[in-house]
């Protein structure tokens, strides 16, 4: 019985692997050159079909290794899972790109690529349920993001993606800057008064010159107010009237409450 039993085992493994060697069935790219998968692919790009393009370019750098039409296909694909909203898979494409080829001609774009899709991940850096503790959430994503742009800008900066890095980064700037203030705001609405103070301090600190300093020093200066040490209340507001005399707050604060991350 353990005999039969072990040929069997025997005739299935072979039968397996006889499968695994068989050519792809059906597979109208089998003798497709390079230059033809790599406009295949394209054009499923240009359409949408974000997949299939996908798997065209990986036939594509398969069976054509080396030479430029396997790199921009790895180009490309990274592309394709960013339009796809695919982040992990784009991010890894781009990260494998920068290893293989860190001299490439087009690796500026690839930086760039890579901030742009930690950018449009909206939901997590810029966006809360009304139910969560905003506090849970880092906006760890803006700062992948700013960090790729500046690569762009200091690395490459005769890039054409430099201008447009540059004022992402401004952007993103503002937003994380927003982001603590919103979370200081979010600690003084509960009393949490010393958190909300060193939270609106490391805004102030961290991004100077953001829009959101204003906020955080009047948030610091309330903190202060509310825990009776009246000292560092009155140095606070010194600062913020140095810096800030015509301030909104100090008529009463905002003309109109709008959204925490809109930040124009």
């Amino acid at each position: 019985m353990h005999r039969q039993m072990l040929k069997i085992s025997v005739l299935a493994l072979a039968l397996l692997l006889s499968a695994c060697s068989l050519p792809e069935k059906n597979d109208e790219t089998k003798n497709w050159s390079a230059s033809k998968l790599y406009s295949e692919a394209k054009d499923e790009m240009r359409s949408g079909n974000y997949d299939r393009s996908i798997d065209l370019y990986g036939k594509l750098e398969s069976r054509f290794p080396f030479g430029t039409y396997a790199q921009q296909a790895q180009m490309e694909t990274a592309y394709a899972y960013y339009r796809q909203g695919d982040q992990p898979q784009a991010l890894a494409a781009v990260e494998r790109f920068i290893k293989l080829h860190p001299d490439h001609p087009n690796v500026d774009y690839m930086y760039y690529l890579r901030g742009l899709i930690n950018f449009n991940d909206r939901v997590s850096i810029f966006e809360f349920l009304a139910h969560q503790d905003p506090s849970e959430r880092d906006p760890k994503a803006a700062r992948e993001a700013f960090d790729s742009f500046k690569q762009v800008v200091e690395k490459f900066p005769n890039s054409k993606y430099a201008e447009d890095s540059a004022a992402r980064m401004a952007y993103l700037v503002n937003a994380m800057a927003q982001y603590d203030v919103h979370v200081a705001n979010y600690y003084y609405r509960r009393g949490a008064y010393l958190a909300a103070a060193n939270r609106a301090q490391a805004a102030v600190k961290q991004y100077q010159g953001a829009p959101a300093v204003e906020e955080a020093l009047y948030i610091i200066v309330k903190s202060y107010d509310a825990m009776g040490m009246t000292q560092l209340r009155d140095d606070a507001n010194r600062v913020m009237q140095a810096n800030f005399p015509n301030s909104i707050y100090f008529k009463g604060g905002p003309v109109k409450d709008k959204p925490w991350y809109q930040i124009w």
